[in-house]
């Protein structure tokens, strides 16, 4: 009987589990953990694999079973902090945001932090005016397709590009004439440079935010940057407290606070309120790490926190790296060959270097892949056939799946122009990369209406699921009354869009 527990105490320990890891440029990373190996052993195997140096800067996020976020611990084993069923899926993202990204050491390090601000720009996190997304955009452009050649770029070619939750027709010409005329000549590296330099200047950099309530009752987002505490309520930020000044962080069930001290021994307590206990633990965390790391001058500084004022209640909660100022002088220190960098849709060369991971994968089964494909100018073929890293989309039909009637009018008022919603809401799920519910699905049939990768697993990065029967049919009655609005060839191809949607998605063994 012994032995019989030993030896099935022996196969738990030495079986292998599945685990795939989305990287920022969408191309997959799967490998086989044990039982007991820890966090930090599968982040080395992903920063082997991008051939990352300055890698404190990131850190590997997943989505538990309730939709809850969380950072992997890489001091714990990962099939522990799994709570969901094997296999793994999780994404390597930007954890703390440098607070001067232009000055990264190598340029693979800029490349993926540049990757990480392009999504936060794409699903609406990183807020701006109309004159500075158009800039954003050119750098993007610029980095992705190079100079503008009328004989490859046709009238209307930055609107095949989906840089921003919307568009307006104004905006896509702006990015247009500023590629056009100001960036010819930028090799890849130099349009990245710039791009990190913009957004660094603008209020939102670096947040990732936590939705949460005031005292009031107010919707409110929670976020920790590179310069400190900030609160965004409706599309402004309405506080802002340096890390000096934030002198302690508990929460007791949904309640998060947040203690400050500021100049005339001025005291201050913020309190608000999280939609469940695990996200204010998840944003507590959060706070404490980004304290420890910007804070910090030593990662011997660090010491275990508890979220009570009693130490011995509650939750403790010890951050386990270096922090930035030992980030930025081991950086310092690097001196090795650039390593090569191969970008989507770009021959490499040794004069405008890239990072390669491997084919562009993608979460559909196979057996469920159907691209449903509109025809495009001619000339625009090789920007779709291309692995562009920028959803490209079509300006033709985009109006029936993309609101345009508040970005039309922020267009009267370049002043209060922002590429958002009226409130700030990116963050309506609690997704690793958030989208608002409410406008998921038909960005999801937008983009596979243009023939880009589309799956609701893929745009939600958590575990591969199959819509539920009434999900499907709930769907496919918006559906519906779309492609009889749309009529002619549009609502022909939305129909095939529909048909796809409407087939639950078939799992097939891993390969």
């Amino acid at each position: 009987m012994l032995s019989r527990l030993m030896s099935g105490s022996s196969r738990s320990l030495e079986r292998e589990y599945s685990c795939t890891v989305r990287l920022l440029d969408d191309s997959e990373y799967t490998c086989s953990l044990q039982r007991d190996a820890k966090g930090q052993y599968l982040f080395d195997l992903l920063c082997h694999h991008l051939n990352l140096l300055e890698k404190d800067y990131f850190g590997i996020r997943f989505v538990d079973p309730d939709k809850q976020r969380h950072w992997l611990e890489f001091t714990k084993s990962v099939v522990k902090q799994m709570r969901a069923q094997p296999p793994f899926t999780m994404c390597f993202r930007v954890k703390f945001y440098p607070t001067d990204p232009a000055a990264l050491k190598e340029e693979i390090t800029r490349y993926l932090v540049f990757l990480q601000i392009k999504r936060d720009l794409y699903h609406g996190r990183l807020l701006c005016k109309t004159s500075d997304a158009a800039l954003l955009a050119a750098y993007i452009l610029q980095a992705e397709i190079g100079d503008y050649d009328p004989g490859k770029h046709p009238e209307g070619y930055s609107s095949k590009f989906q840089f921003f939750p919307k568009h307006s027709e104004k905006l896509e010409r702006k990015i247009a004439e500023i590629h056009k005329t100001e960036l010819s000549g930028q090799t890849p590296a130099t349009s990245e440079l710039n791009f990190l330099r913009k957004a660094q200047t603008l209020e939102t950099y670096g947040v990732d935010p936590h939705p949460c309530k005031d005292v009031s009752g107010n919707a409110a987002f929670l976020a920790f940057t590179p310069f400190g505490f900030v609160v965004l309520q409706g599309n402004k930020r309405v506080h802002f407290i340096k890390w000096n000044e934030v002198t302690k962080l508990k929460f007791e069930g949904k309640t998060f606070y947040l203690y400050v001290s500021q100049k005339e021994e001025k005291k201050i307590i913020l309190t608000y309120f999280a939609p469940t206990p695990e996200a204010c633990k998840h944003l507590w965390k959060c706070g404490i790490e980004n304290q420890a790391f910007y804070k910090l001058e030593k990662s011997s500084q660090v010491r275990t926190v508890s979220s009570s004022n009693l130490f011995f209640k509650g939750s403790r909660f010890r951050y386990s790296g270096r922090v930035a100022k030992e980030v930025m002088e081991s950086s310092a220190k690097i001196k090795r060959e650039p390593p090569e960098i191969h970008r989507a849709g770009l021959v490499p060369s040794r004069s405008c270097p890239s990072i390669t991971h491997g084919p562009r994968l993608s979460s559909v089964p196979r057996t469920r892949r159907r691209a449903v494909h509109i025809s495009i100018m001619e000339g625009l073929e090789s920007l779709r056939d291309s692995a562009h890293s920028t959803p490209v989309r079509s300006s033709s039909h985009s109006d029936a799946f993309m609101p345009r009637g508040r970005s039309s009018r922020a267009e009267s008022s370049e002043r209060v122009a922002v590429i958002a919603d009226e409130n700030y809401s990116p963050a309506d799920s609690v997704l690793p990369t958030p989208v608002a519910e409410h406008s998921l699905e038909l960005m999801l049939l937008s983009r596979q209406i243009n023939g880009a990768p589309c799956s609701i697993e893929e745009e939600k990065e958590s575990e591969a699921s199959t819509p539920s029967a009434a999900e499907v049919e709930a769907l496919g009655g918006e559906l519906r009354a779309l492609c009889q609005g749309l009529g002619g060839s549009a609502g022909t191809q939305a129909e095939q869009a529909m048909g796809c949607l409407q087939n639950p998605l078939r799992t097939e063994p891993a390969h």
